[in-house]
């Protein structure tokens, strides 16, 4: 069994074949999705978050819209780039969200990946400790959100307050207490995935990693989160962790599908530099008949390794396309591999 989510990257253009054209309709057919994914049994709901482009972006407001209008569905983030975030406003928006949603929320955090802007954190404000890097100074900002997230004391009261204060030390609030356990590391190597683990952090692992051996990409994913295991039970921390990959994956259906995604049938694995000094690899999509997307997807190693799939979605073909796509997995290709 393995719980079965979206992954959304929020994007919009006033193109003629889009049904999101403006940032609103994004918004909107977001939380409209959520729910109609909860509907039909989905489990998850995660989200994309990127600065100054025509996508999501600070994910907060939507992910509290998405916990007032469904009940069930895990609600994540997949990834926030904490070089851009001031970790104790967040443990704030974040524990408003959590308690909005009813402890729902599934946080995916990372170092950041390249952005539409050079430095972008910098036009936010933010700047690398001496002799730290950005991806330094992001991992420890994320250490920062952990540690606050724990709901422990460490600001000194006003003598005068304005309103009475409790005993001791003052935390942030609101505080919801547990989601400092449901937060995940997006890690991009094995080193970072290892990382992850001995901080407490599930495992995040999308469509593409440092290419660290050669190998295919579904082997060296299946080896990070084995590595990523083996650190967490090193730890000693005293609870399961999760890891969760991503995939595209499109059950050709109809001829609709079909000429969406017939050419993606024969996909392969590809080769890129995603930092100027970083071959990483990039993992095929998978579209194909049921029949054939369960032959091929019972091959892949990670897949095996992880407890929650991430389905990678065409947002911009609008909510109705969107449940159908995910709605075919889970009633066609789903119950052959033993996932439902």
């Amino acid at each position: 069994m393995k719980k079965i989510g979206f992954l959304s990257f929020g994007h919009w253009s006033n193109h003629p074949g889009y049904q999101t054209r403006t940032a609103a309709d994004t918004l909107l057919q977001s939380i409209d999705l959520a729910v109609a994914a909860e509907e039909i049994g989905l489990d998850g709901a995660y989200f994309r978050v990127h600065h100054f482009a025509a996508q999501l972006a600070s994910p907060f407001p939507l992910l509290s819209a998405i916990g007032a209008k469904t009940s069930s569905i895990e609600i994540g983030t997949g990834v926030i780039d904490m070089r851009y975030e001031n970790p104790l406003y967040m443990v704030e928006d974040a524990g408003a969200a959590d308690l909005i949603s009813g402890g729902r929320l599934q946080l995916g955090i990372s170092r950041g990946s390249p952005e539409q802007v050079i430095d972008g954190w910098r036009y936010f404000e933010y700047e690398p400790a001496e002799g730290e890097t950005d991806a330094d100074m992001g991992r420890r900002k994320a250490l920062q959100f952990l540690d606050k997230l724990k709901g422990v004391g460490f600001a000194q009261p006003n003598p005068h307050p304005m309103f009475p204060n409790p005993p001791g030390l003052l935390r942030l609030e609101p505080h919801s207490e547990g989601l400092r356990e449901r937060i995940w590391w997006g890690a991009g190597s094995n080193a970072t995935a290892i990382w992850a683990a001995e901080n407490g952090m599930h495992l995040q692992s999308s469509t593409l990693k440092f290419d660290e051996s050669g190998k295919p990409f579904h082997i060296q994913q299946a080896e990070q989160i084995r590595l990523y295991k083996e650190a967490w039970k090193k730890a000693g921390h005293q609870r399961e962790p999760r890891v969760s990959v991503s995939r595209s994956i499109f059950a050709l259906i109809n001829d609709q599908d079909r000429h969406f995604f017939g050419r993606e049938s024969n996909g392969a694995d590809k080769i890129g530099f995603i930092e100027k000094d970083k071959r990483a690899i990039f993992g095929k999509s998978y579209a194909g008949e049921p029949d054939q997307l369960i032959k091929e997807l019972a091959q892949d190693e990670a897949i095996q390794e992880a407890d929650t799939l991430l389905l990678t979605i065409p947002n911009t073909l609008g909510v109705d396309y969107n449940i159908h796509v995910l709605s075919s997995i889970l009633k066609y290709v789903a119950p052959g591999l033993g996932w439902r």
